[in-house]
This record gives structure tokens, sequence and C-alpha cells, in this order.
């Protein structure tokens, strides 16, 4: 019942962020408050009021502006893979958000526990095999990181554009190409967690969907489903087509997730869920015995419920080259500069 209220609660939090009226329009002069304090606390760090420490490795911080889901995890997995293939040996360090470890930082495996470290922070890991860290202070995450593998020259933080005290020597904001910054205003108005101006400060844009100027365009790519029961085995989305299965989504945006199974001609029955939502057993079952697709970040930790007919989605991102390349192109110039 509880969290049946809470959901219904995001949802709808969700909702207003996308208006300017009604209970937008009341919250704004919260919203201002909430400004102000952002403002002066970046400020903060400016003035080195506030300490910033640096690692002796560059750090690059992928996060959002936003509360919710932009497409942060994908992007840093796929950012991981390519510096490897560049011949970097990145270290990621991350949050662990939804995670009930006991002492932080914990190291993470592929094999870990999702309940114990979250479940991005194993799909990442799962991945890209790459060296990782989890918890809420980044800047120890990234310390106790170098400190049991020394080899990385890179790390890339998942999330924590507004985490200061770690500095960082490259920002990249993703924004979520279609929804934008909802209603533009700051929590709890809307769902911003800095004003849009902060973009003048970041060194890159990404857009999850449609680019605009200045933005570098990433896309996800849906092909198949991997049985919960053993990944190996794998059938095209097509086989799904005109049938009628039961879509569960815990992420930031589930609707992106059940439009692109529509795509397929799936006809989807829509369970969505708050973003790194504790799946019970009882909340996969369903008395028609319909399939089950997923996403492959929820599929993490409903591994334990598989049945027969369960189904995750692993998501294929593409980002533009020109991107990656950049990115080269600013470790080399960090390099040269000391």
């Amino acid at each position: 019942m509880i969290k049946a209220l809470k959901r219904k609660l995001e949802f709808k939090l969700f909702a207003i962020w996308q208006s300017k009226q009604g209970a937008a329009k009341i919250l704004r002069p919260i919203s201002w408050l909430y400004c102000a304090i952002v403002i002066c606390r970046r400020l903060a760090y400016h003035l080195k009021l506030k300490k910033t420490e640096k690692v002796n490795v560059p750090v690059i911080m992928v996060g959002n502006l936003t509360v919710g889901g932009t497409g942060k995890t994908p992007l840093v997995t796929w950012l991981t893979n390519y510096l490897k293939d560049k011949g970097y040996q990145p270290g990621i360090i991350s949050r662990g958000y939804g995670g009930k470890a006991r002492h932080w930082p914990q190291q993470v495996r592929p094999d870990g526990d999702p309940y114990a470290v979250g479940d991005e922070a194993i799909l990442i890991s799962k991945r890209t095999h790459s060296p990782m860290a989890v918890g809420p202070e980044r800047l120890i995450s990234c310390q106790e990181l170098l400190q049991y593998h020394p080899s990385c020259n890179v790390i890339i933080s998942d999330d924590g554009l507004q985490h200061y005290a770690l500095h960082r020597d490259i920002e990249v904001a993703v924004v979520d190409g279609k929804m934008r910054f909802g209603n533009g205003y700051c929590l709890p108005a809307g769902a911003l967690r800095e004003p849009v101006k902060r973009l003048e400060k970041v060194d890159f844009i990404i857009a999850n969907g449609e680019a605009q100027k200045d933005e570098y365009a990433m896309r996800y790519t849906l092909t198949h489903a991997c049985s919960l029961l053993d990944s190996t085995k794998t059938v095209p989305l097509e086989q799904f087509k005109r049938k009628e299965v039961h879509a569960v989504a815990g992420i930031g945006n589930p609707d992106r997730f059940f439009t692109q199974l529509q795509e397929f001609g799936i006809k989807v029955i829509p369970h969505p869920f708050p973003d790194h939502h504790p799946f019970t057993e009882e909340e996969l079952v369903f008395e028609d015995k319909k399939p089950i697709l997923m996403t492959e970040k929820d599929a993490v930790k409903c591994k334990r419920y598989a049945q027969q007919d369960f189904w995750y989605v692993p998501v294929t991102v593409e980002v533009q080259e020109i991107f990656g390349q950049k990115i080269i192109e600013k470790l080399k110039e960090i390099h040269t500069n000391g």
C-alpha cells in the first residue's frame, strides 16, 4: 500500500513538472529559494570558500540538470568502452543509488549484489568490466578506486554534476531530447536541479534523442530480448509482434521503453515503476501468464524471480563519433598541460 502511494506521488510530481500552471505555479517561490541556495553553493566552491580536491588523473563528470533518468548510465557505459578501445584504462565511480551496503565506498564487480551497490552499478560493471567504486561521497570513492586500481588513467563519474567537492576536468551534461527541461522551473516546482544556464559552463551536451544546436545526439537501439533464466538465449523482438506482453520498467522515463517496444508492433500492457524500484516477486506475477519484457537494468534485480517467459531487452547506444574524438582531444590537452 505504501509503495503504491509512493509510486503515484512520484508520477504525479512528473506530471506537475511538465506544466507552468496549478501546483507548479504555487510552488514557484520555493523554487526561487532553492535556486538561490544552489547558486550560492556553487559560488562558494568557485571562490574557494568550500574545498574542491583534485585527483592525479583526469575526471570526466557525466551528469544532468533534471531529476530522473536522461540516459547518463548508457552514456557512461559507451564512453568507458570507447576509451578502452582507444587504449585508455578508465575507472568508474557512481552514487550506488538504491544500494543498501552498510559501509561505503564499495568496489563493484559484474557478479555483485545489486541490492548492496545498486542496479545501475552492476549493469555498468557487466557492460564494461572496468574497475568501479560506488558511494555517496564521489571524492572518497574516486580516491579508493585509484588506491585499489593504480593503473586507471582516467575516471568517469556516473552522475555527480552537482558534487563539486571532486574536481572535474571535463563536464558532460545529458539532456532528454524529447522532454528537455519540463516546465523550466527548479525543484520543487519543476524537475531542474540547477538553472538551465548551468549548461553554458559544461564542455559537452548530449541529447538523448533529437539534438539541437551545439549538442551531440545519442540514440538507443533495441533489436532482441534475452531470457532472464539464461542470458545466452535470445530472440528477435519481431517475435513478439502483434502479441500482448507485460512491459515492466523501473527507470527514469518508463514511457520511452514502452514506446520503443510498440514501434516493433508489440501490444504493450505498461507497468511503470519509479526509478531504481526494489521489485518484489508479487509485482511480477500476472494471472494471464503473458510474456514479460523489462529493461536490462530491472533484470539485474528481477533475475532472482525469473520464470520461463521473463525477458529483458538490452539497449545498444549510438553516439556521434565526433563526440568521442572531442573527448580524446580534451584528454590529450589535459595531459599536455599537466
